[in-house]
């Protein structure tokens, strides 16, 4: 006897379960930067931990116009100054500044036109967030410092607060 049956697959199993919406092909670091602009003069000269500012930003590119297949970058630009001398006085010489643009290659398959921004400024980011969590943290203990570990970012409000300002930019309805 011989068994002409195939092997399931998504196109002729009904059971199969529906195609994920998103996969991620490819992750990698776009640009990295660590300055430390006052040199080793800074490990001699500071006495308080320094204050630290982080600035983030989401950006999604479709890569080739008929196909849904985009590059998602995280940047993350994080800034290390020495306190001011005086209660609300000018901020201290800068310690170091460390830049990572992270990025990914995305594909979605059939997502719902409304879906399409918020998986690739919301979803995506929370996704590779861990990886570039590390690499600052990384970065930052080897140029000599105390690692800077990011807490957990809010990637909703980042993306809503994004629209909200894009919105009510003069121009745009």
């Amino acid at each position: 006897m011989s068994d002409t049956t195939q092997p399931p697959t998504p196109e002729n199993d009904q059971n199969a379960p529906p195609a994920q919406p998103l996969a991620i092909n490819l992750q990698y670091i776009k640009d990295l930067s660590f300055e430390v602009p006052a040199g080793a003069e800074i490990f001699a000269t500071l006495r308080t931990n320094p204050q630290i500012s982080v600035n983030i930003d989401v950006q999604a590119n479709r890569l080739e116009p008929d196909q849904m297949v985009f590059e998602v970058i995280l940047a993350v630009k994080t800034e290390a100054s020495e306190p001011p001398q005086q209660e609300g006085g000018p901020q201290g010489r800068p310690v170091f500044i460390a830049e990572l643009a992270y990025a990914c290659i995305v594909t979605l398959t059939n997502p719902p036109a409304e879906l399409v921004e918020p998986i690739l400024l919301v979803e995506v980011p929370r996704l590779i967030f861990p990886y570039v969590r590390n690499i600052l943290s990384e970065v930052t203990r080897d140029g000599g410092f105390p690692p800077v570990v990011l807490q957990p970012i809010d990637f909703v409000a980042l993306w809503q607060a994004k629209r909200n300002s894009f919105d009510q930019t003069p121009g745009h309805a």
